[in-house]
C-alpha cells in the first residue's frame, strides 16, 4: 500500500505571508469492533462556526518523535493507549488566517489500553464527543461534512487518508 504525500494550498481565507511552521501528528485509531474513531469538534472562534469531525492529534512537542507525539495526543483526546500499525503518510498544508504552515503526519493506530481523557491544550475544549464510526460511515462522513471554509480545509486535508485507511481495513 502506498504512503500519501502532498500539499494543499489554502484557499479559503487570504494569504498575508506564513510567520510559522508546526509539525502535527494525527491518527485514525481502529478498536477490537473495526471502529475508528472521530473528533466531533464544535465551537466557534476565529476561523468562525465549527460543526465538523477530524482525527485525534496535534503538535509534535520539541524533543518528541512524530510517533512519541500522535500515541501521546491519542491518550490525551481519546483516553486509550494505542500501538502504531502504520505511517500512512504525509500533508503539507496552510492556515492563512494564522500564517502558519503544517506538516501533518498520518497513522494508523490500534487501541491497547482504556485510560482516560485529559484535554491539555485549548484546542481541545472543541472537542464535543469522540464517536466510534465503521471505516465505510468514516468514508462517507468528510463529504457530507458542513459546508464553512475551516471545515472544507480539513475535509480536504483527511479524506484522501480516509480512503486509504478504507482500503487497508476492508
Amino acid at each position: 500500500m502506498d504512503i500519501l504525500n502532498f500539499f494543499l494550498h489554502d484557499n479559503e481565507f487570504p494569504n498575508n505571508g506564513y510567520t510559522h511552521k508546526r509539525q502535527v501528528a494525527r491518527a485514525f485509531v481502529i478498536n477490537e469492533e473495526n471502529e475508528i474513531a472521530i473528533l466531533h469538534i464544535k465551537g466557534d472562534d476565529m476561523f468562525g462556526h465549527r460543526d465538523y469531525y477530524e482525527t485525534s492529534g496535534g503538535g509534535v512537542d520539541a524533543g518528541e518523535t512524530k510517533e512519541e507525539a500522535v500515541l501521546r495526543e491519542l491518550d490525551e483526546e481519546i483516553g486509550f493507549q494505542c500501538e502504531i500499525i502504520k505511517y500512512l503518510g504525509c500533508v503539507y498544508d496552510e492556515y492563512n488566517l494564522i500564517n502558519r504552515q503544517n506538516e501533518n503526519h498520518y497513522f494508523l493506530c490500534k487501541t491497547i489500553n482504556k485510560t482516560h481523557i485529559h484535554h491539555v491544550s485549548e484546542g481541545d475544549s472543541l472537542i464535543s464527543e469522540i464517536c466510534w464510526i465503521k471505516p465505510l460511515e468514516l468514508l462517507n462522513l468528510y463529504p457530507k461534512m458542513q459546508d464553512t471554509p475551516i471545515a472544507r480545509l480539513v475535509a480536504k486535508r483527511e479524506y484522501p487518508f480516509a480512503k486509504l485507511v478504507f482500503d487497508i481495513l476492508k
